[in-house]
């Protein structure tokens, strides 16, 4: 089978980056042809503002640039990581008139919410989902903090639900967990054209250390819906003396370097090495996640599940679909620092129960998110698209009509 895959990188390199890499390699790694059709979101800086509320919408160019790789490559399958805000779904367009096969991928809720994360305001926010236009976001400028911005984001939503993108041109797309799936039917996707693939972790790290001296861990970026507030509060109020290691980068970067100078027990080392990063997961006693969003997936999730170490977790969204309470980790409320304290110190002071947590949750990584797993849900997407796939089509639909030239 051969397969186009395209991806807009993003600027900051994060989890939709990685599952790109892995899964190309996944797939070459089991002999399919593989060409990679990839833009970086850097060039936004070289892009005039109105060029590129246009192009959000339909871009020309990228849409000239898929359609001629498709007349040349002619591939079974084109696979969409991320199109947004340069490549636009107008991509998708392409290659239904060549007749070719397309999936998206829903790393992210942009197509029911112009921020992407169903959050505004320090608060879950689903006042989007189910409208054609996003007029809320609008409104309270939640994409970049711009009304702007986010009313191109918006229109690109709009524009691409009246011209059947989502409901007829696509055909399959890929929700990383039940939870996900479930949000994007309530808001109008074809819930019988959206399958449901985890992200995996390949090569196999294997277990860690059966003695972990690393502490307790935090991956991520450094931004409020992560909950490093949650979070900072929380080793306040923790009793033991277990060290927090919190690993990455963003917006709360010095207020985390802050707390790491007033507390002994908290080490801030910044954005690392992905190998590093895998090391110190498989030396930590546990990992912590206490995001106060859905949370699409969270791959490190299934990172420390490979390495054999428990989870602490915020049990909302994607989270607590993922992480077994009691089993494979611990849940607490979202927000709850209180909890989040009470958690880490229950852990720390019984080194047995956190053994059999980090062997379930190995157990869990070998059961669903190997690369062999892996394979065989996405091998079965691309058949499922493949039987769906139409006739070429002579020419794109009208929809550049729908945006100002480029």
């Amino acid at each position: 089978m051969k397969i186009l895959v395209v991806h807009e990188r993003y600027t900051q390199p994060g989890g939709e980056d990685q599952v790109f890499l892995d899964e190309t390699a996944l797939l070459e790694a089991r002999g399919h042809t593989v060409i990679r059709y990839e833009r970086h979101n850097d060039e936004l800086a070289a892009t005039g503002r109105l060029r590129q509320a246009v192009e959000t919408v339909w871009s020309r160019r990228a849409v000239g640039q898929i359609d001629a790789l498709l007349r040349r490559e002619r591939p079974d399958v084109m696979h969409c990581h991320n199109t947004f805000p340069i490549l636009s779904p107008a991509v998708h367009h392409a290659a239904a008139k060549r007749g070719v096969a397309t999936v998206q991928t829903l790393h992210n809720f942009r197509l029911i919410c112009p921020q992407g994360a169903l959050r505004r305001d320090g608060r879950i926010c689903e006042d989007c989902v189910g409208r054609t236009v996003a007029a809320p976001a609008v409104r309270h400028a939640c994409y970049r903090g711009s009304r702007a911005a986010t009313a191109a984001t918006a229109a690109m939503n709009a524009v691409h639900h009246t011209l059947g993108t989502w409901t007829t041109v696509v055909d399959r797309f890929v929700a990383l967990t039940e939870f996900s799936r479930d949000l994007f039917v309530r808001a109008g996707l074809p819930g019988e054209r959206i399958d449901v693939k985890p992200n995996f972790v390949a090569p196999d790290p294997g277990p860690g250390p059966a003695e972990r001296t690393g502490g307790v861990v935090f991956v991520g970026r450094l931004s409020e819906e992560k909950g490093l507030h949650t979070l900072l509060d929380a080793w306040r109020r923790v009793r033991s003396d277990a060290r927090l290691t919190i690993v990455g980068d963003g917006p709360l970067g010095e207020e985390v370097r802050a707390a790491a100078a007033t507390d002994s027990r908290i080490t801030a080392v910044g954005r690392r090495p992905f190998a590093e990063v895998l090391e110190r997961v498989a030396a930590a006693e546990a990992l912590v996640m206490p995001s106060v969003w859905y949370e699409t997936f969270g791959r490190t999730l299934i990172e420390a599940f490979a390495a054999g170490t428990p989870v602490i977790a915020s049990r909302l969204g994607a989270m607590a679909e993922i992480v077994t309470d009691g089993e494979t980790g611990v849940l607490f409320p979202p927000g709850d620092a209180a909890a989040l304290a009470a958690a880490v110190d229950a852990l720390q002071s019984d080194p047995p129960r956190r053994r059999r947590l980090g062997a379930a949750a190995r157990g869990a990584y070998e059961a669903g998110f190997t690369a062999d797993r892996n394979y065989e849900l996405l091998r079965a997407i691309y058949e499922r698209a493949l039987a769906r796939r139409r006739p070429a089509s002579p020419a794109l639909p009208t929809a550049s009509r729908h945006a100002a030239p480029a």
